[in-house]
Parts: structure tokens; sequence; C-alpha cells
């Protein structure tokens, strides 16, 4: 069954990890124009990109010190 996903915990890092993923994708996608035509606001855009990877970066830190003082179930 097309799009269908193991439902997970709110905190799990399994999230952040796809946001990552996705950001990483972006930024991809932003090198491609980028060398297509030069511009600062794709330039920007990056920074911006990565200014949100450092956040995540941050987060899945906090959710794996979580996960790891969580008691296995």
């Amino acid at each position: 069954m097309g799009g269908y996903a193991v439902p997970s915990r709110e905190d799990d890092p399994v999230h952040t990890v796809r946001t990552i993923g996705r950001i990483c994708q972006i930024i991809l996608e932003l090198r491609e124009e980028y060398v297509q035509r030069p511009r600062p606001e794709i330039l920007a855009q990056i920074d911006q990109r990565l200014e949100d990877l450092l956040a995540q970066q941050e987060q899945l830190r906090a959710r794996m010190a979580a996960s790891s003082q969580r008691p296995e179930e």
C-alpha cells in the first residue's frame, strides 16, 4: 500500500532525520539552480538552509539524548 508509514512517537529522531533529508534535497536543488543562473538570492537561500540544518542538528542531538535516557520498551 503506497504512502503507508509506521506510526512513531512525536519525539522520535526519525522525524528530525526526515526533515534533514528534505533540507538536503532543497540544498541540492538550489545548487543546480545556482550553477545554471548564479544569483545572490540563491546564495542567500542556500545560507538559510544551512542555518536550518544547524537547528536540526541541535534537535537531533536533543532527541538522541532523550531516547538514550528512556527505558527500552
